[in-house]
């Protein structure tokens, strides 16, 4: 073990920056992100109160530690609003807290450059020798190389949640993903889901999940966000 990379991978955030900076605290107290390279898993925006915020913390985060930022349908969607004018889609799935958390006059002209193009840059997937992360999932009847060459990856990788309902998959390795919030991280065969939907906080879910590979040690918080 001691000469495998070693990870750390963060659930979806969606807007919740208190949450995300006690998980960070718990994780920095215990020095688990030593030597780790720190994947998130996308979903940072949305639904919470303080999307602003949490990539205010990632942008600082990635001076210190060696982060790797994938893609969430989320982060897809805002994309697509300021891109392709598809504003409604994004409004109808929890993009106007977004919007708030940079101005009540909902003002595109308010989000800095600088957060458009750290969303803009973020990753569809991390491929690396043991692990594959993405944010949704992948097709299960396919390896983890031919969804990647396939033509609809992005859409696979964003959107994609039938590998929860498989017994067996063609994946030549573990693949780590959020999107599909449950109540407790999913461990099966070789997959790794880590959204345990930290925004529905008066539920049964309402935690965030990281996850140290490759020991699979999950430290969790409650969501503390005013929700």
């Amino acid at each position: 073990m001691s000469n495998q990379q070693k990870y750390v991978a963060i659930g979806d955030i969606h807007g919740c920056a208190a949450s995300f900076r006690a998980l960070m605290d718990k994780l920095e107290a215990d020095n688990l992100l030593d030597d780790r390279v720190i994947v998130f898993v996308g979903d940072y925006i949305d639904r919470g109160p303080s999307s602003k915020e949490v990539i205010v913390d990632l942008l600082v985060l990635r001076e210190k530690h060696e982060c790797v930022f994938l893609r969430g349908n989320h982060e897809q969607m805002m994309i697509n609003a300021f891109d392709r004018d598809a504003i409604s889609t994004w409004m109808l799935n929890g993009g106007e807290p977004t919007m708030k958390s940079y101005g009540e006059n909902l003002e595109f002209s308010n989000i800095p450059s600088a957060h458009m193009e750290f969303i803009h840059r973020t990753f569809m997937y991390l491929d690396t020798e043991d692990y594959f992360f993405v944010h949704a999932g992948a097709d299960p009847k396919k390896t983890i190389e031919e969804n990647i060459n396939h033509p609809n990856a992005d859409l696979y990788f964003l959107w994609r949640r039938d590998h929860l309902q498989v017994m067996k998959t063609e994946w030549e390795k573990k693949v780590v993903f959020g999107h599909t919030p449950m109540e407790n991280p999913y461990q099966f065969e070789n997959m790794i889901g880590i959204d345990t939907g930290c925004v529905y906080k008066n539920s049964d879910l309402g935690k965030l999940t990281a996850v140290l590979l490759p020991e699979e040690t999950f430290i969790q918080q409650d969501c503390i966000d005013n929700i």
